[in-house]
């Protein structure tokens, strides 16, 4: 397969300081239900136990480069929608 026909995959690692598992999970079941997005949640890494912090270490998003820009908005009207609730995401 040539090179110019292979789609370019954008990835993006976020997290939010403090959310819950079952939230993490939530979250990536509701961006699963985009069309082209697939996503990962990798787990805590800390040597230290803190039951303060998340067990997910960040989730993973994947797409597209040349991701419909409608689809795009529905990620993060998502994002924002749990943002709102359990406070900003940020990249790792």
């Amino acid at each position: 397969m040539p090179l110019s026909t292979l789609q370019q995959t954008v990835t993006e690692k976020l997290i939010c300081k403090g959310l819950p598992l079952a939230v993490y999970r939530e979250v990536a079941a509701h961006l699963r239900q985009v069309q082209g997005i697939f996503v990962e949640l990798e787990p805590q890494r800390s040597p230290d136990f803190d039951y303060h912090q998340s067990q997910i270490g960040a989730m993973v998003i994947t797409y597209s480069e040349n991701f419909a820009e409608g689809d795009r908005q529905n990620i993060e009207k998502i994002l924002a929608f749990y943002a709102e609730r359990h406070g900003e995401w940020q990249q790792k």
